[in-house]
């Protein structure tokens, strides 16, 4: 394995170049198949991980501890009331003890400031494990799902219908590293940060992929190979759940908005899903709906992460 990513964090997409991308990708699908294989690696061993987590979860933390222990070592989840970032004790005195004690923080946050602020002051890698403005390991296993599917990236087109929200950004920056063309559809007042979109079509051109953002979901799914839909409140916005449901109206993801997209069109959802909402029962357990295969390919995607970097 390439030591280019070792020792380094990994806080938003922006932090891997194509290359590393690429590489990310490569060894989780190496990992994948030698996990159903049965052969096992020590990529960890002897290593620990500290999960510091203000949000609770269930794919996240299921796929990071299972991981770590797939890979040799050991992991230690700190709930929400454990440690209560920036209020019982400052977040800088919370990364400098943990570094003394872990080889890698896994943090999911409500604000990324609370990340970066993790980052400068850890002595070992820290890892993105969702905050408000990003969510890359979702990112990665969403590009090892399309790639699993498609066989490549080039000429597969994307359309992500709904909020550009974190999940969001994260999408548009990798799938702009490997060439993956993407099409946001939201409405008017919940597009994607500009500077993320700036960002991913900067890529985009370099690496032969279109980023576009529109206001109609249909002109967006038109002839699209994936369909990702995720939440139209996330945690966090209940507040806002009544204003959201109303301006989000005409972005459900249901069979009907399906027929614009490829006969063979896949739907990605990155879970949990409000039902009937962002996405119809019919789409979310449909033949079309790898939302599954995208659960399990978090694990492979976070062990390759974790051994790169660890």
């Amino acid at each position: 394995m390439s030591r280019s990513l070792r020792g380094r964090h990994l806080l938003s997409i922006r932090d891997l170049s194509a290359q590393e991308v690429r590489q990310v990708l490569d060894l989780a699908h190496h990992l994948k198949r030698e996990h159903r294989a049965g052969i096992r690696h020590e990529l960890l061993a002897g290593k620990a991980v500290a999960l510091l987590f203000e949000k609770p979860s269930l794919r996240t933390r299921v796929t990071f501890e299972v991981g770590v222990r797939q890979l040799g070592g050991f992991s230690l989840y700190l709930a929400p009331q454990d440690v209560q970032l920036g209020v019982r004790e400052a977040v800088p005195d919370v990364a400098r003890n943990l570094s003394r004690w872990v080889d890698g923080i896994v943090a999911r946050v409500n604000r990324h400031a609370t990340l970066e602020e993790l980052a400068q002051a850890a002595g070992v890698p820290v890892i993105n494990a969702l905050s408000d403005q990003e969510h890359p390991c979702q990112a990665l296993g969403d590009l090892l799902t399309v790639e699993e599917r498609f066989g490549r990236f080039a000429g597969v087109r994307a359309a992500w219908v709904g909020d550009g929200n974190n999940v969001c950004h994260s999408f548009l920056l990798a799938a702009a590293r490997v060439g993956l063309s993407v099409t946001v559809a939201t409405p008017s007042g919940y597009a994607p940060d500009p500077a993320v979109v700036a960002d991913a079509q900067a890529q985009g051109r370099r690496w032969g992929a279109e980023v576009r953002v529109v206001t109609d979901p249909k002109a967006a799914v038109e002839g699209a190979h994936v369909v990702y839909t995720d939440v139209w409140t996330s945690m966090g916005q209940e507040a806002e759940r009544d204003t959201r449901l109303r301006a989000f109206q005409g972005f459900q993801v249901n069979q009907e908005l399906l027929r614009a997209a490829d006969p063979d069109a896949v739907v990605l959802h990155c879970l949990p899903a409000h039902r009937g909402e962002e996405i119809t029962d019919e789409v979310l357990d449909g033949p079309q709906s790898l939302v599954l295969d995208q659960a399990e390919n978090r694990l492979h995607a976070q062990k390759a992460v974790l051994s790169l970097v660890l």
